[in-house]
C-alpha cells in the first residue's frame, strides 16, 4: 500500500492502491486529517488502483467529506472509482454524498 499526494493550486490530490480497510484505513485517515490541517479542504481521491473498500475505508472517506464541508470550505470528489466500489457505494447508500468523476482531470478541473 502506497499514498501519494500531489498538490494543485486549487485542490490536493490524494492516491492511494490496493486495500482500503482496518489495516490501512488509519493511514489513509492521517493522510486527510494531515492535508486539512494544513489548511487543504478541497480534496481529490484517485481511486483508479484501489482495489476493495471495507466499511472502514468508506468511514474514513465519510469523515473526511464531512470535515471538508464544515463552514462550506471544500469537498472531498472521487476520481477513476472502478466499477465494483461503485456498486458498493450505491450498496452502502453513500452514492449522493460524494461527486464520483471519470478522471483525474475533470475533478480537480471542478475546483
Amino acid at each position: 500500500m502506497t499514498i501519494e499526494v500531489t498538490d494543485y493550486k486549487r485542490c490536493s490530490l490524494v492516491k492511494m492502491d490496493g486495500r482500503v480497510d482496518s489495516s490501512t484505513g488509519d493511514s489513509l485517515l492521517k493522510t486527510f486529517e494531515k492535508l486539512q490541517d494544513n489548511g487543504m479542504y478541497k480534496l481529490v481521491f484517485d481511486m483508479a488502483d484501489v482495489e476493495f473498500m471495507s466499511s472502514k475505508g468508506w468511514w474514513v472517506l465519510i469523515q473526511t467529506q464531512k470535515a471538508s464541508k464544515r463552514y462550506n470550505r471544500g469537498e472531498l470528489l472521487l476520481a477513476n472509482v472502478p466499477e465494483k466500489i461503485i456498486s458498493s457505494l450505491d450498496l452502502v447508500g453513500m452514492s449522493h454524498y460524494f461527486k464520483v468523476f471519470d478522471d483525474v482531470v475533470s475533478a480537480v478541473g471542478f475546483f
